[in-house]
């Protein structure tokens, strides 16, 4: 939203309106969210095979592609759903592209958003288990080229599990409108500015989400290994595990086939919003792609222990209570439900991918839309209510989307 919108009636009316499509649809997924836990059945022995699953989550997409729409429909979402007995449901609902109306595509790549931040931790993990660096460390043993107050008292691990306190560098005036597509941003400039800005708390006595903590240990990775975060992320694990349709990008390019990001407009109807993000805004807080099936393998790397050490990842999956209904939060991985993964978000694109070690279940969800401040995102309310019909005692999000 722009600064002329708050400031004048009709931008008024816009935050007015927005606030009412939220209500209804938190109104209107508290409802949902009940009718699927109440049909679903038992949590044990649910195939994602059964017709009458199947079944469920369409309607299930369908009622989020509606209800997010803005009083139409959101052009594609891409759902894959693979249980323990390696049964599999992968659909695309509409459009990777209304100019041209190409079916969306297990093989369309979308930016993935904020989960380029599990990524990160799994380099930071191997760092720790080749003895390199530690957890505690203080950011303060680190010579980064930018000054952070207080940082001896704030450690990795509190950078990683977001606990740091620091200010999150997107909250601030000058990111309230999307920025230049081809503007170059420094990952230090971006961190003085935040540092600016008071903290929300002193280090390890809070939760708060922040991307200015993952451009931090992004900085830290290039100090520790002499590689670029790109570098050390396609050297250390898109190579050795063969995610080759997985990237850290340069250019605003996107690899072939691609989905297209979309943002209701104002009178009605649908624009692209693709590449309005530059790459170096985003850089180690939110700037890969992926497919649907790079997904699902790296879901069963970094969740399954597979990227680091045992010591390590008991580490990483130590989620600790944010706060926020019955999310908790690890070193780089939200815990809800007893789901493990995480959520991304960039404008046009809504992306969740997440997995239920208890019934080996992962779920990958791609949307073609996104509002900055979605609570929940869209691909987190169509994760809820898969969840909802595949674990019913075992509901992430449930009680946010319940309008708690």
């Amino acid at each position: 939203m722009t600064h002329a919108e708050l400031e004048s009636g009709d931008g008024l009316v816009t935050v007015r309106r927005r606030t009412c499509r939220k209500i209804m649809r938190r109104a209107v997924a508290s409802a949902m969210l009940s009718f699927l836990v109440a049909n679903a059945g038992a949590a044990t022995d649910i195939s994602v095979s059964a017709p009458a699953i199947q079944a469920r989550i369409v309607d299930a997409v369908d009622h989020e592609r509606k209800a997010y729409g803005a009083g139409g429909i959101v052009p594609g979402v891409l759902v894959g759903v693979w249980d323990g007995e390696n049964h599999s449901f992968i659909r695309g609902f509409g459009t990777s592209d209304l100019q041209t109306g190409r079916p969306f595509s297990p093989d369309d790549h979308v930016r993935i958003g904020s989960i380029t931040k599990t990524f990160v931790v799994s380099v930071l993990l191997q760092l720790v288990d080749e003895g390199k660096l530690s957890l505690d460390d203080p950011l303060s043993k680190f010579d980064l080229g930018v000054a952070v107050p207080n940082a001896d008292h704030i450690t990795l691990r509190e950078l990683c599990q977001m606990r740091s306190g620091l200010f999150n560098v997107f909250e601030l005036p000058q990111f309230r409108n999307y920025v230049p597509p081809n503007s170059v941003w420094e990952p230090r400039q971006l961190i003085r500015w935040a540092v600016e800005r008071k903290p929300y708390f002193a280090p390890g006595r809070g939760y708060h989400y922040s991307n200015t903590n993952y451009f931090l240990l992004g900085l830290v990775i290039e100090v520790v290994t002499g590689q670029s975060v790109q570098q050390a992320i396609v050297t250390r694990l898109l190579r050795p595990f063969k995610l080759d349709q997985t990237s850290y990008p340069a250019t605003m390019e996107m690899p072939s086939p691609w989905a297209h990001g979309y943002a209701v407009k104002p009178g009605g109807g649908w624009t692209d919003i693709s590449n309005i993000v530059p790459v170096s805004v985003v850089g180690a807080a939110g700037n890969m792609i992926s497919n649907l099936w790079d997904m699902r393998r790296w879901l069963e790397f970094y969740v399954g222990g597979k990227t680091n050490g045992p010591a390590t990842q008991k580490s990483r999956l130590d989620c600790i209570p944010s706060g926020q209904d019955n999310m908790s939060f690890g070193l780089g991985v939200q815990c809800s439900g007893d789901w493990l993964g995480y959520t991304g978000g960039l404008p046009g694109y809504s992306t969740a991918a997440y997995r239920y070690p208890g019934g080996n279940m992962t779920v990958v969800v791609f949307a073609l839309n996104f509002e900055r401040n979605e609570d929940p995102t869209m691909a987190d309310s169509i994760l809820r209510d898969i969840a909802a019909i595949v674990t019913p005692g075992h509901v992430p999000f449930a009680a946010q989307s319940a309008g708690k």
